[in-house]
């Protein structure tokens, strides 16, 4: 493989695309990154970010996935020479049972992403959209899936199997878990930075963003995690009600003549902090409002309780913790929330120190804290590439 070989890597989110341009080879250089945002709305935006630090922004109208996936191949082709582009990296969200490593994006695969679709229908429909434009542009270059359900293939059956009736589980109906890139990374960051005997030891690790959750984590295994069958597992979230007792399912379409459908919908696109604020779906804005509105400041307790609520629980399962790791765009930049989080698990051994946590420092734990207490910011682009170029390698290698 050629030190001027150049990796794609495409991070499809239900209203967002997020790219990044690697050259590989030894030390793998970031080139550019950026994303899209809102999505299939009418204002999507595209954001690019050189590894000059130099930016640039653009609002493009309506474009959905495969549009967006289109306008960044026109932009890389004017502006970077993509005659060295080695391989796209995509990250897939669900890989269902099937999926437990990175692999080949062939067409059994496609298939096989369409039939699970329903797993994931906020993410897997558009992946599957990004994928076959990469195909048409790209029709040499091959395309390889990194799934965010691999991390945590090895959980334990107690904590995959759903108390419903055993027939669906040999359909593939079971607890997968998500954020497994982010949650890979976060493992590799620690060791770099704390040594390997501290990422073995028994971790909580809280991927918060406008999409949430947690994972315990003990010998760099996951052992048990938030989110469940879908996305919409777990705790509150910016849009996503997180858990909820099924049997308002049939309440509210009795009451509301609300069908399956509508529901959905409702738990992921009008529920969580947007759902009980009213208001917004972003901290930042209900912290800014919490004070005057209580229905802001509802919904700040709410996601700060139930995170609080999941790392006593994941303790308990690990029997200990050792360290926790906050990451995504609110564990990484909302010190009010994770002081609210772990205000009250002293009885775990958890102890923040306020000035290094206002800064966001790496290690924001008290120095007499017995838990370590990280912010690591989240980069499951390196997760990807590094499987990418592994993959490269190993067919190079291959009689």
């Amino acid at each position: 493989m050629s030190d001027a070989s150049v990796v794609l890597t495409l991070n499809v989110g239900s209203s967002s695309l997020k790219f990044a341009l690697f050259r590989i080879g030894g030390v793998h250089q970031r080139l550019l990154s950026g994303q899209f945002d809102r999505v299939g709305r009418p204002d999507t935006s595209f954001r690019l970010v050189h590894a000059t630090g130099a930016t640039g922004s653009e609002a493009l109208g309506q474009l959905g996935h495969g549009a967006a996936a289109g306008y960044l191949f026109d932009h890389l082709r004017e502006n970077i020479d993509l005659a060295t582009l080695a391989a796209i990296g995509h990250r897939i969200v669900h890989g269902g049972a099937r999926y437990r490593h990175p692999a080949l994006i062939g067409s059994e695969m496609i298939d096989a992403l369409k039939v699970i679709a329903a797993y994931a229908p906020e993410h897997l429909p558009p992946a599957i959209e990004v994928i076959a434009r990469c195909r048409e542009r790209f029709a040499a270059i091959p395309q390889i899936a990194c799934f965010d359900t691999a991390f945590h293939q090895g959980m334990p059956a107690v904590a995959r199997i759903l108390p419903i009736p055993r027939r669906f589980l040999d359909k593939g109906v079971q607890r997968y878990g998500f954020h497994g890139l982010s949650y890979s990374y976060l493992l590799d960051e620690l060791e770099r930075q704390a040594g390997a005997e501290v990422a073995r030891g028994r971790l909580v690790l809280a991927h918060l963003g406008s999409g949430a959750s947690l994972a315990a984590v003990h010998n760099r295994q996951g052992i048990d995690t938030s989110m469940g069958f879908t996305p919409a597992g777990g705790i509150p979230m910016g849009t996503r009600s997180g858990d909820l007792d099924p049997g308002l399912v049939h309440y509210l379409a009795q009451t509301e003549g609300m069908d399956a459908l509508t529901f959905d919908r409702m738990t992921n696109h009008e529920s969580g902090l947007l759902g009980v604020s009213e208001t917004s779906a972003d901290l930042r804005d209900l912290l800014a409002r919490e004070a005057d509105d209580v229905r802001a400041a509802d919904a700040v307790a709410l996601f700060c309780y139930r995170a609080k609520q999941t790392i006593g629980a994941f303790a308990a399962t690990l029997g200990g913790l050792d360290q926790l790791v906050f990451t995504g765009g609110v564990g990484e930049n909302a010190p009010a929330i994770r002081e609210r989080i772990c205000a009250g698990l002293g009885f775990l051994g958890i102890a923040l120190d306020r000035d290094r946590n206002a800064r966001s420092a790496t290690t924001i734990s008290a120095s007499g804290s017995r838990v370590g207490v990280h912010v690591i910011p989240a980069d499951e682009e390196a997760v990807i590439v590094k499987a990418v170029a592994a993959m490269l390698d190993e067919q190079e290698t291959s009689p």
